[in-house]
């Protein structure tokens, strides 16, 4: 039987090529790549660069953030609607660097405006919590582990397996995730895919650390 291909959810974060020209030459790439493999990728960008990508690639293109207002007055918000006039697709939420306090109403803002959510949560008892919320994935990412050389299938398996019996059906798995054997590992232990951000973004060929990510697909 064929293995199941794992989604890749990019994080492109606030680095120094996730903006303007060099943003939209990464996303051509990595969008390229998963073409070649034909894996599912969907790219998480700052807002301000939403519409460009967009016009760039046709892979699905997410907020990394969404504030759960409608129009009005909230000075510096991202609102729903906003995402939804640029292009977006969807949006990660409650991420370790931006957690959310009313996670229930921002997801039920999202999904009102027509986003797909990508739920971030830092442990298994946080999967538990959230589970029944309508999110497309539930990514759960240690946060001491973020941006880290250790990958969370190697420092933390028992998270993913516990993870994955509260979430069998879309959970992703992040945090330190480098390589072809890290993302088998997350998918063995129960995962559907990954969320990973420096591993590729900040790679010296992003491309290639790409198709290396899912060349075992």
């Amino acid at each position: 039987m064929m293995r199941q291909k794992p989604v890749f959810i990019i994080n492109c974060k606030a680095y120094e090529n996730a903006t303007g020209a060099a943003l939209v030459t990464l996303a051509k790439e990595l969008a390229e790549a998963a073409a070649i493999k034909g894996v599912k990728l969907v790219l998480c960008v700052p807002a301000t660069e939403i519409r460009a990508v967009c016009a760039a690639v046709k892979i699905p293109v997410y907020a990394q953030h969404v504030d759960a207002f409608g129009p009005g007055a909230h000075t510096g918000a991202i609102t729903p609607a906003m995402l939804v006039s640029a292009g977006a697709a969807g949006t990660l939420l409650n991420h370790s660097e931006k957690r959310v306090a009313d996670v229930a109403g921002a997801v039920a803002a999202a999904k009102l405006a027509g986003l797909q959510v990508v739920l971030c949560v830092q442990d298994a008892t946080e999967v538990k919590i959230y589970r029944n919320l309508d999110v497309q994935y539930i990514a759960v990412e240690p946060p001491e582990l973020i941006g880290g050389e250790v990958s969370v299938s190697t420092a933390r398996p028992e998270l993913i397996s516990a993870s994955a019996k509260h979430c069998p059906d879309r959970l992703l798995v992040g945090a330190g995730v480098k390589n072809r054997s890290d993302v088998e590992a997350s998918l063995t232990l129960g995962a559907h895919g990954v969320l990973i951000a420096s591993g590729v973004v900040r790679a010296g060929k992003p491309k290639d650390a790409f198709l290396e990510l899912c060349s075992g697909w």
